[in-house]
This record gives structure tokens, sequence and C-alpha cells, in this order.
């Protein structure tokens, strides 16, 4: 029996994707087409419009080159315009910054992640004035490199959570996934006391200065006054900018959405680091097993994590999509919220940078609008969300 010839068009594409399983070829799904720019800005002013978000600037990286750079809404209460040269916080995004200087260090030979850091320090971490606490717990020579950059020092976020705001392990290093600040500011000091360097230096001149960050660094300058963002609290309460003027693995970065766009496409190329050094940086080193990342020490477990491989990097979180393997990274506090998702397989990421931390409220659709549907975990990421993606 003939079909019909509408029948047989209707019927090609199935035939077609038929041979390809018959004949083993490749069926990953192929590069999507990113939306236009129209389409961006679009979106972005609506999302913001609607969540009463006052600053969000963005960067899409694909193939590894900065594709897009765009800045919306106000950067301060005055209602100076935000602009892709604003000063904003960079919050925790300095942690997958400093674990890429660590990584070139490994690759000079002068570091590796998984020596103990009592083999590295000149001497026993207690006797540093900031960790006394741990005097009575040997389970600091269990600590090194690696579980420090993947939080799993066994740490809170930091010690003044705790009740009497000491510093103490809560669990065995390397059990489980647990953020924490704590573990990076050790890894600094080890990069301090261990090699001598100045922190805040390495990271301008092997971070910052390689890709072309000309406004950014891990301490205050006068010069960033000028176009400085302020934050905007969850009330939309205007928050002035924290003058940092100590340098912080865990989080003293100042930058701009143009410097940000140069750092992850750098990253994502892995300029300056050896191919096997990029191949850690987005391993999964470790299993998540958490139903969210905060708070950090509670002990329930979800079992979908599995699903999509959801692990600890170096300095970021990496899972399984249908596109291959993704990453991301995120820095947060009161009046600051930014983003980084990334695709591996694409080398293709969305940068979010925002002085107005009700701009987490509009990542998740803002992401899916740019890059299109994928696993990522946004309910583990944001705990204030639905298991179906809304806001409660």
């Amino acid at each position: 029996m003939r079909m019909p010839p509408r029948l047989i068009q209707r019927l090609l594409p199935c035939l077609a994707f038929a041979s390809l399983l018959a004949a083993g070829c490749d069926t990953q799904p192929s590069v999507g087409t990113l939306p236009s720019v129209s389409a961006i800005d679009t979106t972005v002013r609506a999302l913001m419009q609607r969540e009463q978000v006052q600053g969000l600037a963005l960067a899409v990286i694909d193939n590894g080159t900065v594709a897009h750079v765009a800045a919306y809404g106000i950067r301060n209460a005055a209602r100076d315009p935000l602009t892709t040269q604003t000063i904003m916080y960079g919050a925790s995004l300095t942690k997958t910054a400093f674990a890429y200087l660590v990584l070139q260090l490994v690759d000079d030979g002068r570091l590796t992640l998984d020596a103990p850091i009592g083999d590295l320090l000149p001497r026993p971490l207690p006797e540093y004035d900031d960790y006394h606490d741990l005097a009575d717990d040997e389970r600091w020579r269990a600590l090194t490199l690696r579980r420090l950059l993947t939080h799993t020092s066994g740490f809170a976020n930091f010690r003044w959570l705790e009740r009497d705001q000491k510093l103490r392990f809560h669990y065995d290093p390397g059990a489980r996934y647990g953020y924490s600040g704590e573990g990076f500011y050790i890894a600094q000091l080890v990069l301090e006391e261990a090699l001598g360097l100045d922190v805040g230096r390495e990271m301008q001149t092997r971070v910052f200065d390689r890709f072309g960050m000309t406004r950014t660094s891990m301490q205050w300058r006068p010069d960033f006054a000028a176009t400085l963002a302020d934050g905007f609290r969850i009330d939309g309460t205007p928050e002035p900018h924290d003058e940092r003027s100590s340098v912080s693995a865990a989080g003293s970065m100042d930058t701009d959405i143009e410097d940000q766009a140069r750092l992850w496409a750098g990253m994502m190329r892995g300029d300056g680091l050896s191919v096997a050094s990029r191949a850690e940086l987005v391993r999964p080193q470790l299993p998540i097993t958490s139903f969210h990342q905060f708070p950090t020490l509670v002990p329930d477990t979800n079992p979908a994590n599995a699903g999509i491989g959801l692990a600890a990097g170096l300095g970021l979180v990496t899972f399984e999509d249908a596109r291959g393997k993704m990453w991301f990274k995120g820095g947060h506090n009161e009046w600051t919220g930014n983003m980084v998702v990334c695709i591996e397989r694409e080398r293709r990421c969305l940068v979010l940078l925002s002085n107005d931390v009700r701009a987490e409220r509009v990542f998740p659709e803002l992401t899916r609008a740019i890059l299109g549907e994928s696993s990522m975990p946004w309910t583990w990421e944001y705990d204030w969300l639905t298991p179906s993606g809304g806001g409660t």
C-alpha cells in the first residue's frame, strides 16, 4: 500500500532519526541557537519589572568567546544608571577565580591538591592565631587543598554562625559536601604561609591581568568610587557598597560585567592551565547529597541528586545534562545576587551580576530563556524555590 505524500513528509524526520540510531551515530543534542539581543533585552526588562529588580548585568559566552554584554536598571539610590563598567561585588564568584589560581600553582609544581596541609604549612594549623580552636582536634591534619576547595572541610560556612562563634569540625574532612568560606580562608593561608605569596598580587597578575580585567581587584581601589554600585535588600532598602580592605579568597573581588565576561570566557577556554588542570577544575570530585546548599549542616539528603550526578568541582558545582556536563557558581549576600551557569561541551556560559538580591528570583527563568532547558538544580541552589521551579 502506498502512503500519501503528506504522511511521508510527516514521517521523514522520524525515519531520519531511526537511521541515525541504526548507524550507531552520535545522537547528542546539537548546539542550540542563542536568542537575539533584542529578545534577551525584552526578557530581562520584563522579569526585572515583575520582581522590582533595581539593577542587573549579564554576559553571554559562546564557544569560549564573549558574545554579548549588557546592563540594565540603576546602580544606586540616586538612580544613576548601571552600565557594563559599573563596579559590582563579585561575592563568592571569587572562590572559582581563586581555585583557578591554585591550579596554576599546581601546574607550576609548587602545590599538590592532596598533600595534607600539615605537610605544607611551616607550623601546625592550631598555632596560627585564627585556629587555636582546633588545638584539641587532630582532624585538621586530614585537610587538603582539594577538600578545602570542594567544600568538604567539615566546617560550617563561617564560625560566627556557631553559637559560641568558635571554629569546629561537624564531620570528618572529605566525608560530605558542606559549603564553607572557612575552608577557603585556610586555603589562602596555605598559599601565604607555605609559599610566601601575596594572594591579592597573585590573583591580579595570574588571573585578572591574564584576562585583561582592568576594573577588577581583590581589594578596594579608590578609582572604583566613581562608578560604584550600591546594593538593594529584599525589601528594596539601599545598602552602601562595602569597601573591602583585606584580600579574601572566599569573596573580596570587586569587578564589572565586562571583566567577568573575560574571566569566564578565559576559564572556559582554559587559558593559563594545562589540559589536565582545566579538566580537574570541573571534574566531579565528590557527590553532593544534600537537599539544599544552605543551611550547610542540615543532614537531610535528596536521592534525586544522583540522577543528575550533582557533585563538587573545585570552587564550583557540576552536574550532568542531556547536553553533557554543566557547572555553575553563585555569589550572594543580603544585597547581592550573582550566578554563572556553563555548558561544557558548547563552551557556553551565562554570567549574571546584580546589586539587588531580588534578582535571584528571576535567574532560573532568565537562564532557561538564554541557555535553554537544562537539569540545573535550582531548588538545591535556592532553598526558597519549590520543586517545580517557582517561588514560594
